[in-house]
């Protein structure tokens, strides 16, 4: 093993130490219990089978072979999670011919941050998870099933679907994706024109037609976003049937994918020899192998806050340090937009998943000896599937990319590090992602522009008020004041100003999209504004330093100098109000710190 994935996956296992044996002893003593609905009485499991078929009725009511609880993410709205459409009877028939069963749990929702940003709804988009997740615990709260398929693709749906599981850790359970659409407008070009329009230079019917190019059928957006970093880290962590995550959606490979996971689910239920809990696959190593293969791919920042999450879920405690060290040790293997110009279809054209995984492998980056949805050890993921007639095959990764432009090995890589870092100061704690900003920009000195609304930067810009060298300070944007939504809408406005030539930067205690890449931002800032945090005691004209080489952030101000400002503070109301915002009030009360996941329901 590289020697500092070692130490970092040392490190936390014995920071975790008490957690994890904890949340061990909880999924073992729910194992004692054998399979659930054998404890159900009469009354409830008569109700649990009451709409099958008399031959599901037959075999459930025997208890010697597998139930499958299925949740789903699907609607129609979304076009990752349409492909989910006709997922469950496929999975219900394939049951079937294993002599098992399978019942539709319950759905979860799936809310579209791309249609939400900038918008009131983008307000719920973080908390959504914490939904989620207490939505697949109901649905597996019937004690009805052997194990699970979780049925979904984007931003907060895996983070949830997971952490919900997790809390079920005694059950095998497999993620099944829907694939990504097909290859639209180029994403170098969609960014372009985006940019045109915030100049005012295109029309919205330009901007509009663009959009519509680049998102146009079902499938996964094709950019390297939080949505398929979520697919590449199932891969990562043996959560998938082997090399799932990019296959398109609606053809023949991914309904045979899709079959396949309903007959691997069956087989390893605690009713067989092949028993393989969730709790059992997700440890302190498939964690580390994750947040490696994340720097090495260039992911999603939002994955700082939900991996952390995840980890808690299953008893591990991570920090942002271990993302910082695991991240200057991984060098970075792929250039998918908003890193580069190419698209996820490029990129597992190019080899994807499979080389990734082959690659950090070779180089001692990854744990090999893991358990896996898939059987013991990641080897299994560094193969990639294909058809012979109507058969699954997998054959091993490539040794060499098909297209160095997109995808290299460990011996070339386009960067020595994957380029999240950690920001300490006298402002607090940060993250910031530099796999996509330009080397001479990624130290800033200049003054605050202090903002209260993302609202208000795009006044600004349009008013000539940002034509300078500045840092945009956008507050009161974190977990507890508005539910911390992603402020991609302001990339367009520091875009055109970096490309005017000036120095510029963000800093926030909201998030910026895993779109989002080439203007240098401090995201994730804790404490945030309403907590009264120092980024509350900002005022335009402050110079701030902004190193993200040393991993330093401050305000040339003294501690004594600093405090003895008052903290700023607005009235919050219209964020809270309106929208369905007034149901998540509890979540915002009572949401962590981004370190320690935002999350809802942890002490």
């Amino acid at each position: 093993m590289h020697p500092v994935v070692d130490r970092v996956t040392e490190r936390i296992r014995q920071r975790s130490q008490q957690s994890r044996r904890a949340y061990l002893d909880k999924c073992q003593a729910m194992r004692r219990r054998g399979p659930q609905r054998g404890h159900l009485s009469c009354s409830n499991l008569a109700h649990g089978f009451a709409a099958c078929g008399e031959n599901d009725k037959g075999r459930i009511r025997l208890e010697e072979a597998a139930n499958i609880g299925i949740v789903t993410a699907y609607n129609d709205m979304l076009s990752a999670h349409k492909p989910l459409e006709d997922y469950p009877e496929l999975i219900r028939q394939t049951a079937a011919s294993m002599g098992c069963t399978a019942q539709v749990a319950g759905g979860v929702p799936a809310m579209c941050d791309g249609v939400t940003q900038g918008m009131e709804g983008m307000e719920l988009s973080l908390f959504s998870r914490d939904n989620i997740a207490m939505g697949t615990a109901i649905a597996l709260s019937h004690n009805m099933f052997d194990a699970a398929l979780c049925l979904g693709v984007c931003d907060k749906i895996i983070p949830g679907l997971l952490i919900g599981a997790l809390s079920f850790g005694h059950l095998p359970v497999i993620m099944v994706p829907g694939g990504p659409m097909a290859s639209g407008l180029p994403n170098d070009e969609k960014a372009r024109i985006r940019q045109l329009f915030a100049e005012g230079k295109v029309g919205k019917e330009e901007l509009l037609e663009a959009e519509a190019s680049s998102y146009h059928s079902e499938g996964t957006c094709t950019f390297y976003g939080t949505a398929n970093s979520n697919q590449m880290l199932m891969e990562a962590m043996g959560l998938h049937v082997p090399g799932n995550a990019f296959v398109p959606p609606n053809n023949l490979l991914r309904q045979k994918l899709t079959e396949a996971a309903a007959e691997r689910v069956c087989k390893i239920t605690d009713l067989g020899p092949n028993y393989t809990p969730l709790c059992d696959v997700v440890d302190e190593r498939s964690i580390v192998n994750a947040i490696v293969t994340l720097m090495a791919t260039g992911g999603s920042t939002n994955h700082s806050i939900h991996w952390i999450a995840i980890a808690r879920a299953a008893g591990i405690e991570v920090d942002w340090h271990d993302f910082e060290d695991l991240s200057r040790a991984t060098p970075l293997l792929c250039r998918i937009y908003p890193n580069g110009t190419a698209d996820v279809n490029h990129f597992h054209a190019a080899g994807g998943t499979a080389f990734i995984i082959h690659q950090l492998l070779a180089a001692g980056l990854l744990h090999r000896d893991v358990n896996t949805m898939w059987g013991k050890g990641l080897d299994h993921y560094a193969q990639l599937p294909s058809l012979e007639g109507n058969s699954l095959v997998w054959t091993p990764a490539s040794m060499v990319s098909e297209d160095e432009t997109v995808l290299r090995g460990t011996e070339a890589p386009f960067a020595p590090d994957g380029g999240m870092r950690l920001l300490t100061g006298n402002l607090g704690r940060s993250i910031i992602k530099v796999s996509a900003v330009k080397p001479e920009q990624r130290i800033i000195e200049a003054p605050a522009v202090v903002f209260d609304s993302q609202e208000a930067i795009k006044i600004a810009f349009e008013a000539g008020e940002l034509e300078k060298d500045f840092i945009a300070v956008v507050r009161f944007q974190g977990p507890r004041a508005n539910g911390m939504p992603e402020l991609h809408k302001l990339t367009p406005y520091l875009g055109v100003l970096q490309e005017r030539g000036y120095k510029v930067a963000l800093i926030t205690d909201g998030r910026m999209s895993g779109a989002s890449g080439k203007v240098p931002a401090a995201i994730h800032l804790y404490p945030e504004a309403v907590d009264g945090g120092p980024i509350a005691r900002l005022q335009t004209g402050d110079m701030l330093r902004l190193d993200a080489e040393a991993g330093t952030l401050n305000v040339a101000l003294n501690s004594d100098e600093l405090s003895a400002r008052t903290a700023a503070s607005i009235d919050l109301s219209h964020y809270h109000d309106g929208f369905g915002r007034d149901l998540f009030a509890v979540m915002r009360a009572n949401a962590g710190t981004p370190e320690q996941g935002a999350a809802t329901f942890y002490g």
